[in-house]
This record gives C-alpha cells, structure tokens and sequence, in this order.
C-alpha cells in the first residue's frame, strides 16, 4: 500500500508536500486544478518498469499500445519550472517524484512489513530526454539500509551507501535501469549489500506493477464478445478487458474452487445494491467461442448494449475492484460516471467493504458530492476509521496547483471546508425563495 507521495516540479505542482495516503484516498477539486497530475507521476512510474526497455529511465509513452499515457517530453512534464529554467540554465531543471509504502512479503518464518521509499529527480539529457539527476531507494524496515544514485558530469554515475560522504565508485556502467533498479555492474560494486539493493528494487518494481489503473473513459459494451479461454493480465485503462475478466472467473475454475464465480458474483451483489440490475450473466452463444453478456432488471432479460450507460461504466469500476491482486492499489478516475445519486454513493460503501476483505487501497479522484458525503457518513458509523480515509481538495491560482487536506473528525466532519466546495447550496436555497416570495408578490396584485 501506498503511504505518502511527494511531486516537485512535475506539470503544474511546484511542490505538493508531502501527501499522505490512506487506505481510501479521496482526491477533489476544480477542473483542471492538478488532480490527474498526482496520480499520472505513480503511472508515468509505472509503465517505465514495465518497458522492455531495461536502459531507459522514464517512459514517457506514445511508442507502445500498451502504454498508459503519452506523457510528449521533459518539457511537458517540467511546466512549472519552463520559466525558471531559461533563467538558471538547463543543468537546474528538474522535476522529482517522492513516495513510499508497506508491502507485505512472506518470508520462510513470517511474514514481514517490507517500509520501502523511492525518490528520483530528473533532469534531461543533451536529447532532451529525462535522466535520473539522483536515485534514492532506502528499505526503512528495521535494520534496513538505504542507496543513493548521484549523477556527474558526462554521464557518469557515483553509487552512495548511507550514511557514507564518499562514493564507493564512479562509472557510466552505473546508470539505473528504469529508474528503480542498480545495473549488473553497480551491483556487483555494492558487494555483499548487493542483494539488499536488489530487494529493494524489486520491491518497487512490485508494487508498481501491481497497481491498477481505471481511467474516467470507459469503452463503449459491444453486442457480444470474442474470448479464447485466456486470463486477462489487466483490466486496460478503459476497462476493455472487463468482459474477459468475468469470462475467466466463471469459466476456468471448477465450481468447487473458491475463485470460481468469485468476480461475476461480487459484481452481481452490487449491481443489485446499486440498484442497477438483479443479476449479470455471461452466456454462450451457441458451441462458438462468443458470448454475450446479459442484465437481468425487473423479470426482463437483455443484452449489456440495450441497458442503461451507467451499468456499463460501472461495470468495469465493479470488477477490477475483485479482479485486482490482493493487498494492491488500485487508481479510478471518476468511478461515478452515468451513476444515480445513490449508485454514486455506495460506491464509498464498496471501497470501505473491498478494502477490508481484499486488503485493496483505493486513490480515487472524483467530483461525485454524493461520494464523498456517504464517506463521511461511513467515518460517523465506524464503517472506516477516520485515519483509514484520507481527503483531499485541489484547486488552481496564480502559482500553480494547491493542495489542502481535510482535516476529519471522528463523526466525518470537515474542519477546513474551502469556500463553495460542492458549490454554494446555500446561496442557492436563499435565491429559490427569494424569486418565490417575488412570484408571490406579483400574484397577489
């Protein structure tokens, strides 16, 4: 699980603090305030230590399908400093990613709360490409160790062990490998504390590979569906391989496994608390390999494609939240699509219930009022413990994106409210009854 993130200098942040993160993570605000920013800088993470490319030290994307995003180049992720950097020179642009977490490994007596925390800053190169500028990773169990990175003029890297001054050694060959794990070569300098290096990397590598992320644009459902009898890796940033997903889960375990059903009945129970539908099912189309999936609302069967938007937006929010590894994280932007109020709402309800069975944590970024005050109402009833949820709110001036944490009670109050948060609903009550008592006015002449 994810506990704290720290950007400089990344899109539109000069500087967010340190945020923590919390089992659930609410993430509000304007648009276009920096909010999709806090989670781009975990994926941009992400999809570099998935590139085949083992030498390159951020994938900025736009070169493979399976890319998240396409992040274009240093300078679009270095905005907030452009300005600064015509001034300073190139050698001080930079921008920096911060974050730290808790990941449980078995070990071959017990298992153990691995503390882990990764922080780079990039500059660029003489192509412009980003390049590690200093590479921290430091296992801050007990007795851990920590590493640092540094690079130097032309293109060299020296290798620290902390708390030690001095390098152990200096060499190109010491380049990071998608900026989380030493070279074959700088290992091999590090000696017997090679390996605890090595650990740590893979840590990282992971935890970010572990993460899923839904994106606020799910792909349109489809009349029926192609499926080879394979498992899905992933859920896709669209949700594309949802169908898939359920296919797997009915289809290639036997009825006695406990996996079997596991996704398509999770999914079903809370279309039916959301009250979308009774029942989902994913039928066969006659001996081919194409099915079709089914809503059963109200005694009436039909197809996926002839129901309502919302389950089928909703519907890839539901599975990747049983689909997702165990003791993951998983990212969603604006889950509430299409959704009713109190769809919207009990979403919250399946964050708090998935976080405890599944050991999930959720970042969420939403604008869904709805959302956000079943939360608050979960905090008052001990559903989820006020240091179990984290909030935030976003906003945009003149010096780039703010971030203001709301402070919580332990009946799920907000202490901090910005101005207008949800807008002004009072400011629209007094307006309502102002033009009634006008009407009035003018029908009583």
């Amino acid at each position: 699980m994810f506990t704290s993130l720290r950007l400089k200098q990344f899109k539109s942040w000069k500087d967010t603090g340190q945020i923590t993160l919390a089992p659930v993570t609410l993430v509000l605000g304007t648009n276009s305030s920096g909010k999709s920013s806090l989670i781009q800088s975990l994926l941009l993470l992400k999809q570099t230590v998935e590139s085949p490319d083992r030498t390159i030290h951020l994938n900025l994307g736009g070169d493979d399908a399976t890319d998240l995003f396409n992040f274009g180049d240093f300078e679009s992720i270095h905005k907030q400093g452009a300005r600064q950097g015509a001034r300073q020179g190139a050698r001080n642009r930079h921008f920096s990613i911060d974050f730290s977490f808790k990941r449980i490994s078995t070990g071959q007596r017990r298992e153990q709360v691995k503390a882990v925390r990764f922080a780079a800053s990039y500059g660029r190169n003489s192509a412009g490409s980003p390049v590690i500028q200093e590479l921290r990773l430091e296992d801050n169990s007990e007795d851990g160790h920590s590493f640092r990175i540094e690079r130097q003029d032309k293109g060299a890297f020296s290798i620290f062990v902390d708390p030690a001054k001095k390098p152990l050694g200096k060499s190109r060959d010491y380049a990071p490998e998608r900026s989380i794990a030493f070279s074959r070569q700088a290992l091999s300098l590090l000696g017997e504390k090679g390996h605890l290096a090595e650990d740590i990397s893979l840590a990282i590598d992971n935890e970010l590979k572990d993460l899923t992320y839904l994106g606020p644009l799910r792909r349109q459902p489809e009349r029926d569906y192609v499926w080879n009898r394979a498992k899905p890796g992933k859920i896709g940033v669209d949700g594309h391989h949802a169908i898939d997903a359920l296919l797997a889960s009915t289809r290639l375990h036997r009825a006695t496994s406990s996996e079997h059903n596991r996704i398509l009945n999770g999914v079903s129970q809370w279309l039916q608390k959301m009250n979308l539908a009774e029942r989902l099912k994913v039928c066969q189309i006659g001996r081919s390999n194409r099915y079709e999936v089914v809503v059963d609302s109200h005694g009436v069967s039909a197809n996926l494609l002839d129901v309502g938007t919302g389950i089928s937006q909703v519907l890839p929010v539901l599975t990747v939240a049983f689909f997702a590894p165990r003791g993951s994280t998983v990212v969603l932007e604006e889950p509430e699509i299409h959704l009713h109020p109190l769809a919207q709402s009990l979403l919250a309800e399946l964050f708090a219930e998935v976080r405890l069975e599944r050991q999930i944590q959720f970042i969420v970024e939403t604008h869904s009022e709805h959302l956000f005050r079943r939360m608050q109402t979960l905090i008052a009833r001990r559903t989820i413990q006020p240091e179990h949820c984290a909030m935030y709110f976003v906003e945009r001036d003149q010096n780039g994106s703010q971030l203001r944490h709301l402070e919580l009670d332990n009946y799920g109050r907000v202490k901090n409210w910005p101005n207008q948060f949800f807008g002004d609903a009072l400011g629209e009550t007094a307006e309502q009854a102002r033009l009634m008592f006008e009407q009035r006015m003018k029908e009583d002449k």
